[in-house]
């Protein structure tokens, strides 16, 4: 536990923002490329802050990935969900606190959902190739040592969430992590169609961990 310390507290903190300031952007009605903008924008500089403290995951899927790829043992990668769980419950009770009801109440908080006539298959399989995108970059730039982690991972990471949330937040709110979905959803008490922000992502990161992680990252 002692090892994991640091780590958890960077994925606490990089998932608190993430949270914070996406759902945030959403609860004062910041319109679909002021929410892409702060989701990605956040996104990029707290990889580029804490990323070389815990890989900057900040969601559980991207850890699964990383497991599935064999970049993280199992205990870590429970430790580091905890963490990322934990970061986004908290950025929900803030917002609650500072978000006026009537606003937060209109959008859940900023939970992601799917829209009208969106079916349950459908959101999982947009959320499951929005994810999949996001971790085969993570890979790209901030796993693999042949990549450009220190030049422009984090930027790279945050840009592609943008462009996955500009085409398909319309669709599911483009959320392409657990926790992000979790947070703002425990705090808010909305739950509808919960199952597609954990079964979507977690297939697309998991395959994406698959892909790259056991093969593209082979030399």
């Amino acid at each position: 536990m002692r090892k994991a310390l640091k780590p958890c507290v960077a994925e606490t903190i990089g998932t608190f923002a993430l949270c914070f300031i996406g759902a945030g952007s959403i609860c004062v009605n910041a319109g679909l490329v002021g929410v892409a903008f702060a989701h990605g924008c956040v996104l990029a500089v707290m990889i580029s802050a804490l990323g070389h403290i815990s890989g900057g995951h900040f969601n559980p899927a991207v850890t699964l990935g990383a497991w599935v790829g064999g970049k993280i043992s199992v205990p870590m990668a429970g430790w580091y969900v905890a963490s990322q769980l934990a970061g986004a419950v908290v950025a929900g009770v803030l917002l609650r606190l500072v978000i006026p009801e009537a606003n937060w109440r209109a959008v859940n908080l900023g939970t992601p959902g799917l829209a009208p006539g969106i079916p349950i298959g459908t959101g999982i399989v947009v959320e499951m190739v929005l994810t999949f995108f996001l971790v085969l970059v993570v890979y790209g730039t901030a796993i693999d040592e042949r990549g450009t982690w220190k030049a422009i991972g984090g930027f790279g990471i945050g840009f592609t969430v943008l462009c996955d949330i500009l085409m398909g937040g319309p669709l599911t709110g483009a959320s392409m992590n657990p926790a992000r979905t979790f947070g703002p959803g425990l705090v808010a008490g909305y739950w509808d169609n919960h199952l597609v922000y954990w079964i979507g992502p977690l297939l697309g990161g998991g395959l994406a961990g698959l892909v790259y992680g056991r093969f593209l990252i082979k030399t």
